[in-house]
C-alpha cells in the first residue's frame, strides 16, 4: 500500500524549478512515486534540430484491457521578477489555506492529484484489476510543443499501444472548482505579413506607393466577422497584435509595412480554408507586393458530449455539488495532439492565477480534485 498526499506531492513538484525545457527533478520525483504505486515507467527524451532537448514520462499500470490516460505537464513558465512575488516562486509554501508557487495551478497541483487518485484506486482495487491506467507527462507543453506530447504519442503508436480515453488536468475553472470542463479547443493560426511599396516624399505621393495604406486596407477586411459561432463554439476572432513600419521620418513614405495577427477559430474553419481566405484578401489589397508567413498551432476540435463528459460531470457534481459547463473556450493545449488518438476532456484547478505573480490554489481544491479524479476512475472502470 502506497499513500500519496496530493498537497505534499504538489509542494515537492513546485520546488523543482522546471521552467521549460528544464526538468529540474520533477519527472524523477514522479517516476519514483509512480513506481512505488506499481507503475512501469518509461523516460522518453526527444530532440529536434533547432529546439531544446525535452524529457518526458510515460507510466502504465496494467498490460491489458482499456487504457485510461491522465495527461499533463510538469514544465512551467518563468516566474518573472522573483522580487515581485510575496514568496519564493518555487517554495511550494502552504499558508492561509493556499498552496503557493509557480505551477500550483498550471499544472503541478493537478499532476499531484492524478498520482494521489490512482494510488487510492489501486489501494482499493489492487494493481491487477483487468484494465490499465497510464500517465503521459511532458516537459514541453509551455514551450514549442515539438519534443513533448506529440512525440510520446508517436512512440506509443510505434509500439501499438492504444489510449482509450484521456483526461488532461489543465486549469479549466474560471472561478471555482466545478465551473467548467473543456470538451474541445479552438484552432490557432498566426500570420506575419509584409506589404511592399515604393519609398518617396510625403509631398509627392504620386511618385511613391504607400504600403501602409495597402496594409491597413487588408487588415480592415481581415477584421470582418468570420462567423457567428455555433452550439459548441464562440465566434471566431482575428486580432491584430502588431503593426510595424519602423519609420522615424514624418515626411517619408516608407518602403514596407508589417503586421502580425492571430486567429482563434472554431470548427467552421480549418487552417487551410483560412489561408485561402487570407491570401485572397492580400491578393486584392497588394497584388504581387506582399509576403505572408503563417504559423499553425492547432486545428479546432470537439469531443462531442457523451459518455466521457457525462462521467466527468457526474464526478465533479458528486464532489463539489456543481454540474460544470461544457466549454471550448480558452487557448490551445496538448489536447490538440491527443484528440487524434482517443476521446479527450480537460478538467483541473482554478486558473485565475496561472502564469501570474503569486500563482496559488486552495489546498482544499487540490484535495477535492483528487476526489474527482478517483471518482472518474471508479466510474470508468465500473462500466
Amino acid at each position: 500500500m502506497t499513500t500519496v498526499d496530493p498537497v505534499a506531492l504538489a509542494q515537492e513538484l513546485i520546488r523543482c524549478p522546471s521552467v521549460t525545457p528544464a526538468d529540474a527533478g520533477a519527472l524523477d520525483l514522479l517516476e519514483r512515486t509512480l513506481a512505488e504505486v506499481g507503475f512501469s515507467c518509461s523516460r522518453l527524451p526527444f530532440s529536434a534540430p533547432g529546439t531544446p532537448d525535452v524529457d518526458n514520462l510515460y507510466a502504465r499500470l496494467g498490460t491489458r484491457g482499456r487504457n485510461f490516460c491522465f495527461a499533463g505537464h510538469t514544465d512551467v513558465v518563468p516566474p518573472g521578477d522573483a522580487a515581485a512575488w510575496n514568496r519564493d516562486p518555487f517554495s511550494g509554501a502552504v499558508a492561509d489555506g493556499l498552496l503557493h508557487g509557480r505551477g500550483a495551478a498550471d499544472m503541478k497541483g493537478a499532476v499531484a492529484a492524478f498520482v494521489a487518485a490512482v494510488a487510492r484506486f489501486v489501494d482499493r482495487r489492487g494493481g491487477d484489476f483487468g484494465d490499465s491506467i497510464s500517465l503521459l507527462i511532458t516537459g514541453d507543453e509551455e514551450g514549442p510543443s515539438i519534443n513533448g506530447t506529440v512525440k510520446v504519442l508517436g512512440w506509443l503508436r510505434d509500439r501499438n499501444e492504444i489510449l482509450d480515453a484521456c483526461l488532461i488536468g489543465e486549469p479549466t475553472n474560471p472561478r471555482d472548482l466545478g465551473d467548467m470542463i473543456k470538451i474541445g479547443r479552438r484552432g490557432s493560426l498566426s500570420g506575419f505579413v509584409t506589404v511592399h511599396g515604393i519609398q518617396g516624399h510625403a509631398a509627392y505621393p504620386q511618385l511613391a506607393d504607400n504600403p501602409v495604406h495597402r496594409l491597413l486596407a487588408a487588415l480592415e477586411r481581415l477584421r470582418a466577422p468570420l462567423d457567428d459561432g455555433n452550439d459548441h463554439f464562440q465566434p471566431s476572432s482575428l486580432q491584430v497584435t502588431s503593426i510595424d513600419v519602423g519609420n522615424p521620418a514624418t515626411n517619408v513614405i516608407p518602403a514596407a509595412a508589417r503586421a502580425t495577427f492571430n486567429i482563434r477559430f472554431n470548427d467552421l474553419h480549418s487552417s487551410d480554408s483560412l489561408e485561402t481566405w487570407i491570401r485572397g484578401i492580400l491578393d486584392v489589397a497588394a497584388p504581387d507586393r506582399h509576403d505572408l508567413t503563417l504559423q499553425r498551432t492547432g486545428e479546432a476540435f470537439l469531443t462531442p458530449p457523451g459518455a466521457l463528459s457525462d462521467l466527468l460531470q457526474n464526478a465533479v457534481e458528486k464532489v463539489t455539488g456543481r454540474r460544470p459547463e461544457l466549454s471550448t473556450s480558452g487557448g490551445t493545449s496538448d489536447a490538440r495532439f491527443l484528440k487524434d488518438h482517443c476521446p479527450v476532456v480537460e478538467f483541473g484547478l482554478v486558473g485565475r492565477t496561472m502564469h501570474k505573480v503569486d500563482e496559488c490554489v486552495s489546498v482544499e481544491s487540490v484535495r477535492h480534485l483528487t476526489d474527482i479524479y478517483e471518482a472518474v476512475l471508479d466510474g470508468y472502470f465500473s462500466r
